[in-house]
C-alpha cells in the first residue's frame, strides 16, 4: 500500500520560511537552542516571517540593495541556487521590475515579495495570514 506523505519542507518545520542560514546576528523570536546545524529556527513561523523582513530591510538600509535583482543575488546566492530562477519567479509572482527599486517598508511591495520568496523556498503556497503576522511583527519594531 502506497502512503501518502505530508512531510513538511526544513524551513517550514524550522518556522524558518526563508531558510535564513545561521550565524551571529540573533532574531526575535529566534529558538535559544536549534536543532538543525545549518538553519534558524523560530517560535512560531510569523516570527521567521518577521526575520525575513528584517533581512531584507537591512540589505536595503546596510548593504543599498534595493531591487528584487540585487535582494534576490545576495539573498540565493548563484554559490547555492539557480539564482535567475529564483529572481523570475518572484519578478512573475509579483508583476514587479526586477530592477525597480523597492520600498522595504511599503507593506503591499514586501508582503508579496516575501510570500513569493517563501513559496520559492518550500514549494508551497504561503499562508497570507502567516506572512501578514510576519509583517505586523516587523513594522512594530521598524516602522
Amino acid at each position: 500500500i502506497a502512503m501518502k506523505t505530508n512531510r513538511k519542507s526544513r524551513g517550514l518545520r524550522n518556522l524558518n520560511p526563508g531558510n535564513i542560514r545561521r550565524s551571529a546576528v540573533r532574531y526575535k523570536g529566534e529558538r535559544a537552542t536549534s536543532s538543525d546545524a545549518e538553519f534558524r529556527q523560530f517560535e512560531s513561523i510569523e516570527a521567521g516571517y518577521r526575520a525575513m523582513f528584517v533581512l531584507l530591510h537591512t540589505y536595503a538600509v546596510k548593504h543599498h540593495l534595493t531591487t528584487l535583482r540585487q535582494i534576490i543575488s545576495r539573498y540565493a546566492p548563484p554559490s547555492e541556487n539557480d539564482t535567475s530562477a529564483y529572481l523570475r519567479r518572484v519578478v512573475a509572482a509579483t508583476g514587479l521590475s526586477p530592477d525597480e527599486p523597492l520600498d522595504t517598508l511599503d507593506r503591499d511591495t514586501m508582503v508579496g515579495v516575501v510570500r513569493a520568496m517563501s513559496e520559492v523556498e518550500n514549494g508551497v503556497k504561503a499562508v497570507e495570514s502567516e506572512v501578514e503576522g510576519g509583517w505586523r511583527l516587523f513594522v512594530a519594531d521598524f516602522l
